[in-house]
């Protein structure tokens, strides 16, 4: 009788076996022509994208500089802020009535919470292993509701918004040297020209007015008569005053 002949051998699942082989990807250089190293070869060329798409911003950066304003000034009620172009789409929908006023908590905390609240919990309703958006209607949807949203708030800001009073009232102006004691600053403070031309003569909803090159019969000219932004007959003094003030304005530097 053989050894082994007639005999059947059972595996028992609990014994773990002591010959199973670890389970180890093969090495990259069994598959020839599909595979790299990670380093050097896969890394630097990470790295050389990455330096190009660097160099390009930075270009770029030189190129195009960021916009700079005035110093912020808190005094400055006339001032209208602005949030950056990814905020824009917020800044619009506190504009609106049912967002604003004695409901801006609605619009500030209800309405974007319940917006990403949403998208959070999409993952969770749709649970479809499908590909294809037209499959999935329920994120698809959220998604293009989220998107369109957000175009459309961007698009109204910046359409409604006066861009160039923006830049007028954060223009950078050199700061000008004036008298506060002398009668000219004291009918400028007194006036309501201040309200739109700043407490230093740096301007705010109207231009600057230091350095204007005019002369005193055409700075009153302009008081009387308006020009651009600026009504007709905005000085509320005197003839006497106005005189006096367009003197004044006329030699400041």
């Amino acid at each position: 009788m053989q050894r082994g002949k007639g005999m059947k051998f059972v595996g028992d699942s609990r014994i773990k076996a002591t010959n199973k082989m670890p389970n180890v990807p093969k090495d990259y250089s069994e598959y020839p022509g599909k595979t790299e190293a990670f380093y050097p070869n896969f890394l630097l060329k990470e790295w050389l994208v990455g330096a190009v798409f660097l160099i390009g911003y930075l270009v770029l950066t030189l190129a195009h500089p960021a916009p700079l304003e005035r110093q912020a000034d808190p005094t400055d009620t006339m001032y209208t802020p602005v949030p950056d172009w990814y905020f824009l789409s917020m800044y619009q929908l506190l504009k609106y009535s049912f967002a604003s006023g004695p409901w801006n908590v609605v619009g500030a905390i209800i309405m974007p919470g319940l917006a990403m609240g949403a998208l959070m919990l999409v993952p969770f309703m749709d649970t479809s292993k499908e590909r294809r958006p037209i499959k999935r209607p329920l994120p698809t949807a959220f998604m293009l509701l989220a998107v369109s949203a957000l175009i459309y708030l961007t698009w109204e800001s910046v359409a409604n918004h006066d861009w160039e009073a923006q830049k007028i009232q954060g223009a950078i102006v050199e700061e000008v040297e004036f008298d506060m004691e002398s009668e000219g600053y004291s009918i400028y403070a007194e006036s309501s020209c201040i309200d739109c031309h700043g407490g230093s003569f740096e301007g705010g909803l109207g231009p600057s007015l230091a350095g204007t090159g005019l002369e005193a019969d055409e700075i009153v000219k302009i008081a009387k008569e308006g020009m651009g932004a600026m009504p007709p007959d905005s000085f509320d003094g005197t003839d006497e005053e106005l005189q006096a003030l367009a003197e004044y304005i006329s030699e400041l530097e």
